[in-house]
């Protein structure tokens, strides 16, 4: 026995290693074995990701534009109404100076009180009968009110204080009423009656920048509306607006009911304008939702193409996959190439969004002189979340194919 030698236990086979070189170039050839089918199965992932890092870049670039709008706008606007009726104070709100009041207040620019006049019929002839003639709203306001609603005039001009001042039958229309009326030019002094007076019409304004309800009414100056219609009824109380300097609008409201009526500042309301970074916070805060989950639709959209193509894959390649396995791969290498397919289809969608999200807000900021904002946190991690899209995408294809028996797949 001892000639024959001793008997020694065969060396055991030793397990099957799959490096991540190995496992990165299989994925890779896999991936470039189609090349048109791999670039239409990232589409969605790189429109999720791109739509991802466009709204977040264009949210930051526009913020400091949506502040400037609601400084230079709401910001500035004070307004000031009647809150209570108090017995012992009859009469208006506001004094005969009420408005040279505000004007003294350092930081005010305009100023100027207006009232809701009713509905009232509006043609462009003298007719007794003013039944089935169009209503039209008609504000009455001073001439400061009227400049401190920004309005944009398409013809004409605004009534000033000479007007006012002598209760001049004169009107300023909005373009809806103008346009309904016919009223296209001013060069022939046209009129207007309301309520059966006439009112040459001065001017015609195209927008306003504050209550754009001038573009539906009839505007008067405030003394003629008085000396037509009376004082304002109770249902439609009187109200001043006080445009402000930039920075000025929270001095100027916490001075405002003092100065215009020092017997009775409790009477009236005044309004300050909001933060304008709370409201750039609240919008942008907004638009960011709304696009986000737009770009999350995208998203699920691209995992589920990821998902649809590497199962297609799974089911064309189940011959390979049985050699492989017959070749001593074991279940975890099979499910780990098709995972590293599926991340890498992912990373790829990644990285061409990111390229086509950035490429987007610079191209928008250019064109409109804006300075774009490109917050690191929001370009680097964003194909990684093209690369978590095709893990999660390609979980299911590589379980399944990682169950598929090695002699049931040589059979196919």
């Amino acid at each position: 026995m001892r000639a024959l030698g001793r008997w020694r236990r065969p060396h055991a086979v030793p397990p099957a290693r799959l490096s991540a070189r190995d496992l990165v170039r299989e994925a890779l050839a896999g991936v470039l074995q189609r090349p048109a089918r791999s670039t239409l199965t990232t589409l969605g992932t790189v429109v999720g990701v791109a739509t991802f890092v466009a709204v977040l870049g264009l949210t930051a670039t526009t913020g400091a534009q949506i502040s400037k709008r609601f400084t230079v706008l709401a910001a500035t606007e004070v307004t000031v109404e009647d809150v209570a009726a108090d017995a012992e104070l009859e009469g208006p709100p506001f004094t005969p100076d009420a408005v040279s009041r505000a004007l003294a207040i350092d930081g005010v620019d305009q100023a100027g009180v207006y009232w809701f006049a009713g509905t009232r019929p509006v043609s462009r002839l003298p007719l007794a009968d003013s039944a089935g003639l169009d209503a039209y709203p008609v504000v009455a306001a001073s001439p400061g009110a009227v400049l401190a609603m920004r309005p944009i005039l398409a013809a004409g001009r605004l009534y000033d204080e000479f007007h006012d001042g002598n209760r001049q039958h004169v009107a300023v229309l909005g373009q809806a009423v103008a346009q309904r009326l016919g009223i296209t030019r001013l060069d022939t002094r046209p009129a207007v009656f309301v309520d059966g007076v006439p009112l040459t019409v001065i001017g015609i304004i195209a927008d306003a920048q504050r209550h754009g309800e001038l573009l539906l009414s009839v505007t008067v100056p405030r003394a003629t509306a008085e000396d037509l219609w009376g004082p304002p009824a109770s249902g439609d109380p009187m109200r001043m607006i006080v445009e402000t300097r930039l920075g000025a609008a929270q001095v100027v409201a916490a001075q405002l009911a003092v100065a215009l009526r020092p017997d009775a500042a409790h009477r009236l309301r005044v309004t300050a304008p909001p933060d304008p970074r709370s409201l750039q916070e609240g919008v942008a805060a907004d638009l960011s939702a709304l696009f986000l989950l737009l770009a999350g639709i995208c998203l699920v959209i691209g995992a589920v193409g990821i998902a649809n193509t590497t199962l297609v894959a799974v089911l064309e390649r189940v011959p390979e996959i049985g050699l492989r396995r017959c070749l001593g791969a074991r279940s975890r290498h099979v499910a780990a190439q098709f995972l590293t397919e599926s991340a890498l289809l992912g990373t790829l969608g990644g990285l061409a969004g990111t390229a086509l999200g950035a490429t987007a807000v610079v191209t928008v900021a250019a064109l409109r002189e804006w300075t774009a904002v490109l917050e690191p946190w929001t370009v680097l991690p964003a194909p990684a979340l093209g690369t978590l899209t095709g893990i999660v995408a390609g979980l299911y294809p590589a379980l399944r194919a990682s169950r598929i028996p090695p002699i049931q797949a040589l059979q196919r």
